[in-house]
């Protein structure tokens, strides 16, 4: 087992004021997915975040949500949020033009262990979406590759159409020091890669059980699947970081909705060990 700290989390950059940034780009990644770049509104102004971490996104009249961070942590300007589009304020968010304004607070939230898992070997595994809050850390390990052994990314969404950045994962594959691989639940028939959930390329993968951090992200049920797999290859649950973004409303601890257990998700997450929280994983309506 690799033994380290629990990464702590970073202190948000404001409170419950938000910021006013414009959107810069939207770039519509899939039929009901969108990544925008936004701006301050007012020139330039500081802003830092570390991988893992979540914004609180204001649509002006509508609300707000929190959305993970998924640009590069060393370049954090513009401001990269993936957004799909499942309610009332992400399907406004999602339809913003270019110069359209939105609240932002934050950064929030703890981090992937991506210092931590310096001189390891690393895998990614994401499920959908789910590869939105893992970019950040590739971002990181990519910039600093040589610091870590093997980096095996498994990405896995139920169609080709629902891939995320897909010239980007091409890129990553193109790459001689990156282990990538892809999957879908359902092919179509222009489809020429794999095809089965993502939990079956966990034995495809080239690591070291007993030095290997694992960051996963995606449904639940994923991530237990993944978690289980990842056990049986011998990684200990005290490796695997999980990112359990559910149910947050206020980013502080205040409203009471993320509570997971004796945890606020979006005070004491939501990026955290999976021993940490796999009790009350098996808590019905927990």
């Amino acid at each position: 087992m690799v033994t380290r700290s629990r990464p702590a989390p970073a202190p948000p950059t404001s409170g419950f004021a938000p910021d006013v940034y414009r959107v810069a780009k939207s770039r519509r990644e899939a039929r009901d997915v969108v990544t925008l770049e936004l701006e301050p509104a007012t020139g330039a102004s500081a802003f830092s975040f570390q991988p893992g971490q979540f914004n609180m996104l204001y649509h002006f009249a509508v609300g707000e949500v929190p959305i993970s961070l998924s640009g590069d942590p060393e370049n954090p300007l513009p401001i990269v949020h993936t957004i799909r589009a499942v309610g009332a304020v992400s399907r406004g968010l999602c339809s913003l033009d270019r110069g359209e304004a939105v609240g932002v607070r934050g950064p929030f939230g703890s981090t992937w262990p991506v210092e931590e898992a310096k001189g390891s070997d690393v895998i990614l595994i994401a499920g959908g979406i789910g590869l939105a809050p893992l970019r950040p850390a590739i971002y990181q390990l990519i910039a600093h590759r040589e610091e870590y052994g093997r980096v095996t990314i498994l990405y896995g969404a139920r169609s080709p159409g629902e891939l995320l950045y897909r010239r980007e994962v091409e890129r990553w594959r193109g790459r001689f020091d990156l282990d990538v691989h892809v999957t879908v639940d359902h092919a179509s028939d222009d489809w020429q890669g794999r095809v089965g959930v993502v939990t079956r390329l966990i034995h495809t993968a080239h690591f070291d059980p007993d030095n290997t951090v694992a960051m996963v992200c995606g449904p639940e049920i994923m991530m237990r699947f993944t978690v289980r797999e990842l056990e049986t290859g011998g990684v200990s649950a005290h490796d695997v970081y999980v990112s359990m973004e559910r149910n947050m409303k206020c980013a502080t601890g205040v409203c009471g909705h993320c509570q997971f257990g004796p945890t606020f998700i979006c005070k004491d997450g939501p990026v955290f060990p999976f021993a940490r929280i796999a009790p009350f994983l098996a808590v019905q309506e927990l």
